[in-house]
C-alpha cells in the first residue's frame, strides 16, 4: 500500500520503514523553533528540569519577532531570554533587531528550512513550510523544551485529506483567497488533527509564496500540518538558499487519503472573512459598504515582497482614506532592502501610510497597532478571533494584500478593480 508524503517523512525521521495513521512514533526533528512568547516558557522549563546541554545548537532557531523593537519592560524580559540562553549554548540561528524578521518568512528565507525536512515549532504558524515539500507543525512550549534536550518529539501520525486544486487562479486572487474559500467550505475543525495536502494543476500556477499563505492557514481548518510536493517552483526557491542537504519525497499513486476534496480555484473571487472566524468567508462583493477604522499589511501569512508589489500597485499614486490607519510591514530585513529598493516603501509613504521594521505586532494584538473599543481593522494576517488584535468589542476581518490596500483608499471593503 502507498504512503502520503507526511507519512513518508515522518517514517524517515524514525526507526520505522513506514508508518501508518492513527501510529505514535517518537521522531527527530531537524528544526526546532520558539519565538519571545513560547520559548521562555520553554526555557524555563528546559532548566527546571535540571537539563545542562542542548542537543545541537545548529538545529534550534529562537525567533523574538512578536514585540520586538520590544514594547515594555516584560516584553524585554522575554526576549533577553532568549538572547541569554542562545549566548550560553552558542545558539547558531538567533535573530535580534536588525536581523530579526517575522520567524515563518525568515526561516525559509534564509534557507533555514527545507524540503523532506521535519520542523517543530512552539507557534501554531510553524505548518507554513509545508510549502516547501516539508512536515512541520506546531507544538507547546514545554515539547519544545524536551526538544531542546533530545531533537525529538512525539507524533501521533495524521490521516491526509487530499484538497485537488484545479484551474487558474482569477485576477487578483491568490494563496490567501484559496485557503480562505477551503477554510469557508470544511470549517474551523474540518480537518482537525488531519495533513492537509494540496495538488491538482493549480500548483503550477502558485508561487512559493502563494503556497507558504496556505500552508501557513491550514492551521486554521484544525489541521496537523498544511504540505504542497515538491516541483521545479520548489527547486527554483531553495537551490542555493537551503543550507542543508535535502530530500524529495512525493505521495504515491495509491496512497490511502481520508478524503479527497475537489476545488475549483477558477471560481474562487477575492475572499473576506468575516468577524469572528476564519470561517465566516464570502466574496469581496458581497461585504460592500463595511466601513473599517485600519488596515494592515504584513505578517507570516502576507507580508512576503510579492505581497508587498501588488498592494503598491493598487495603491499607487492614491492617498489612504482619511478615516483610515494603513499599516506595512514587510515580513524581514531583506524583504525590506527589496521593498526600498523598488520604490515600494516609497509608494507606501506617499499614500500616507505608516510602514514598520519587521515585527508579528498587531496581529496578535501585541503592538504596532492595537484596536479601540468599537474598532473595525481589515487585515492581511491569519486570525479573527474575538479581542485577537486588542478590545475584544472590536472586529476583525481577513482578505488578501490587494483588497487590503483598495478598502485603505476607499475607507471600506472595496474589490480593487473598485478603488
Amino acid at each position: 500500500m502507498g504512503k502520503t508524503i507526511t507519512e513518508k517523512i515522518i517514517a524517515a525521521h524514525t526507526d520505522h520503514d513506514e508508518v501508518h495513521a492513527g501510529q505514535y512514533v517518537y521522531a527527530n526533528v531537524d528544526i526546532c523553533l520558539g519565538n519571545d512568547i513560547t520559548a521562555p516558557i520553554a526555557i524555563n522549563e528546559f532548566y527546571g528540569a535540571g537539563l545542562k546541554k542542548v542537543f545541537d545548537p545548529d538545529k534550534i532557531v529562537l525567533i523574538p519577532d512578536h514585540f520586538t523593537p520590544n514594547k515594555d519592560v516584560k516584553s524585554a524580559q522575554q526576549v533577553k531570554a532568549l538572547r541569554d540562553f542562545s549566548k550560553k549554548f552558542g545558539i547558531k540561528h538567533y535573530y535580534d533587531v536588525g536581523r530579526v524578521g517575522v520567524e515563518h518568512a525568515l526561516l525559509p528565507e534564509q534557507g533555514i528550512v527545507g524540503p523532506g525536512d521535519l520542523i517543530i515549532g512552539a507557534d501554531s504558524h510553524t505548518c507554513t513550510y509545508g510549502a516547501l515539500g516539508a512536515l512541520s507543525t506546531g507544538v507547546g512550549s514545554t515539547d519544545l523544551a524536551a526538544c531542546f534536550a533530545t531533537g525529538k518529539v512525539w507524533f501521533k501520525v495524521p490521516e491526509t485529506i487530499n484538497f485537488v486544486l484545479s484551474g487558474k487562479p482569477g485576477k487578483w486572487v491568490g494563496g490567501k483567497d484559496i485557503i480562505l474559500y477551503i477554510i469557508g467550505k470544511i470549517g474551523v475543525n474540518g480537518a482537525l488533527y488531519n495533513a492537509m495536502e494540496f495538488t491538482g494543476d493549480t500548483i503550477p500556477h502558485l508561487s512559493i509564496d502563494d503556497r507558504m499563505t496556505i500552508c501557513n492557514m491550514a492551521i486554521e481548518a484544525g489541521a496537523k500540518n498544511g504540505i504542497i510536493g515538491f516541483d521545479d517552483c520548489t527547486k527554483d526557491y531553495v537551490d542555493g538558499r537551503t543550507e542543508r542537504d535535502y530530500k524529495v519525497f512525493q505521495s504515491d499513486s495509491d496512497c490511502v487519503y481520508k478524503e479527497t476534496i475537489q476545488i475549483d480555484v477558477g471560481s474562487i473571487a477575492p475572499q473576506i472573512a468575516l468577524p469572528d472566524l476564519p470561517e465566516n468567508t464570502k466574496p469581496v462583493d458581497e461585504v460592500t459598504n463595511v466601513k473599517i477604522d485600519q488596515v494592515i499589511i504584513g505578517s507570516c501569512t502576507n507580508g512576503r515582497i510579492s505581497d508587498l508589489r501588488i498592494a503598491a500597485d493598487v495603491i499607487k499614486g492614491k492617498k489612504v482614506a482619511p478615516s483610515i490607519r494603513l499599516i506595512v510591514i514587510p515580513a524581514t530585513q531583506d524583504i525590506y532592502k527589496q521593498a526600498l529598493k523598488e520604490g515600494l516603501l516609497e509608494t507606501f509613504i506617499e499614500a500616507e501610510a505608516a510602514v514598520s521594521t519587521p515585527t508579528c505586532g498587531p496581529c496578535l494584538g501585541g503592538h504596532m497597532g492595537i484596536l479601540a473599543e468599537g474598532e473595525s481593522a481589515l487585515s492581511t494576517t491569519n486570525r479573527n478571533f474575538v479581542g485577537r488584535m486588542g478590545h475584544p468589542d472590536s472586529k476583525i476581518y481577513l482578505c488578501n494584500p490587494a483588497v487590503a490596500a483598495a478598502s485603505a483608499v476607499t475607507g471600506k471593503i472595496t474589490h480593487p478593480d473598485n478603488c
